[in-house]
């Protein structure tokens, strides 16, 4: 973004997230580490110069080897693996079930985030995706547990608060994507504090007898 590249999305894959992608799209030839999904778009010269300053950039900062994918049923065959993400998580442990969540930072703090985030991640003993939007600074934790094991579902509960409190403290939100919910009401308190007042009276006004969405986002 500093050089000017108009990269049309940027989509980051942890190391877990893309071994879980490459065995259940059958993604031959690519490697089980951190990858990130460049997509450039305009003329032939103008991509073949942006993805060129898009090399040098992680070559710099020790990325390893691009592959690139021009044919369109190579892109499709790409993006359909990034959004099947969530099943192929599901795929990695039969049996298990998983809670998803979301955060967003301002993306100068993103990679902050994100190691402080796989550092919990290896001391919760679960297992863990990260797939996110890295483009504005979003990204998203699948969390697997064992249905029916209180203390399992406790550490992801865990995982995943201490996920929206880093990006809250970072300057970030709660959530970039799937809303608040029931899950975390008490986080939106946290993140706008007295303005939730201002939420419930609107709300209030609105929806005098609370019959709309009842319970969630912001309760009576």
């Amino acid at each position: 973004m500093q050089t000017g590249i108009p990269v049309a999305r940027i989509e980051l894959l942890d190391d877990v997230q893309m071994d879980a992608c490459i065995r259940y799209s059958k993604l031959e030839g690519y490697q089980a580490l951190p990858t990130l999904f460049f997509e450039f778009h305009g003329s032939e010269a103008g991509v073949r110069e942006q993805s060129a300053t898009m090399r040098a950039i992680s070559d710099e900062f020790g990325g390893s080897e691009f592959q690139w994918a021009t044919l369109p049923e190579d892109r499709t065959r790409l993006w359909k693996a990034r959004h099947a993400a969530y099943y192929a998580t599901l795929a990695l442990k039969p049996g298990l079930t998983a809670i998803a969540t979301d955060a967003c930072v301002p993306i100068s703090r993103l990679a902050e985030c994100i190691l402080a985030t796989k550092a919990d991640i290896e001391k919760s003993g679960l297992t863990v995706t990260i797939v996110g939007h890295v483009g504005d600074g979003n990204f998203h934790l699948v969390v697997l547990y064992q249905p029916g094991d209180a203390g399992q579902r406790e550490r992801a509960d865990a995982l995943a608060r201490a996920v929206s409190m880093r990006a809250i403290a970072m300057g970030g939100t709660c959530t970039g994507e799937h809303g608040i919910g029931w899950h975390k009401l008490d986080l939106l308190a946290q993140e706008h504090g007295e303005a939730v007042d201002l939420m419930r009276s609107i709300k209030r006004a609105l929806d005098p007898q609370g019959i709309m969405n009842p319970g969630k986002t912001v309760p009576f």
